[in-house]
């Protein structure tokens, strides 16, 4: 379980935080839907223990990140959008060299290799360098990378961005098996379809603050709309901003 509780970051004159509280469940996979600049990057960072908050605490299964990274960090994955991989590298030495900087030793490493590709579709690129992979065959590297050690939480940044249907179809086969298996999973992203198909509950996150929460019948209930594009559009006041 993931707790965000009364969070505030800022950057000089910048509030990207003010006050921003949510509780992502072990079992569910969680939507953070903001527009750009709304504060879910941020969030995400401060979970991951590469940025301090102001005030406030974040919680990862009764660890502070800020108090004690690495262990927070042992029970977390990230994926990014930014998959930094080494080109040099194919994707079972990716995912060995992960797994020895995690602590693992060879046997659970070639164990737990085995099970993800299994899991997330490897085996046609597990011995292949990624220099010249596709941008969804990065993403799958990434996935298993941070699948690798087990952790019970996982964090994706805009997961699916520049995936073809193929690639979309199977991330969303991988998070579906992993929330059935218990894993707190927490996904920021701007893209409705991949929001409303997935996700158990959604925070909608507007100027660093959480305005609304539910699952998407619950939010379009809650504004009078039939779609969640809908429902984010009323409740972030997005076309006035515009418009302003």
């Amino acid at each position: 379980m993931l707790i965000f509780e009364n969070v505030y970051k800022s950057f000089d004159a910048v509030k990207a935080l003010d006050g921003l509280d949510f509780v992502a469940r072990d079992g569910c996979i969680t939507g953070l839907l903001g527009p750009n600049g709304a504060g879910k990057t941020t969030a995400l960072r401060i979970l991951f223990g590469l940025l301090k908050a102001d005030r406030g605490r974040a919680i990862i299964d009764a660890t502070d990140p800020a108090r004690d990274p690495l262990a927070a960090r042992r029970r977390l994955g990230i994926v990014t959008d930014q998959v930094g991989l080494y080109p040099r590298l194919t994707t079972r030495e990716h995912l060995a060299y992960f797994g020895r900087l995690h602590g693992m030793d060879t046997a659970a490493i070639v164990q737990a290799t085995e099970e993800i590709a299994a899991l997330i579709g490897l085996y046609d690129i597990i011995d292949r360098r990624t220099a010249g992979f596709s941008q969804g065959q990065r993403m799958k590297v990434a996935l298993a990378r941070a699948l690798l050690h087990r952790p019970r939480n996982l964090l994706l940044d805009e997961p699916g961005r520049g995936l073809d249907v193929t690639s979309t179809r199977a991330l969303r086969t991988a998070l579906l098996r992993l929330r059935a298996e218990g894993c707190c999973i927490v996904l920021a992203s701007h893209v409705m379809q991949e929001v409303d198909l997935i996700c158990d509950d959604v925070v909608v996150v507007a100027q660093g603050r959480s305005v609304a929460r539910g699952s998407t019948a619950e939010l379009c209930t809650r504004t009078g709309t039939h779609q969640l594009e809908d429902a984010f559009v009323a409740l972030t006041g997005i076309e006035e901003g515009i418009a302003a």
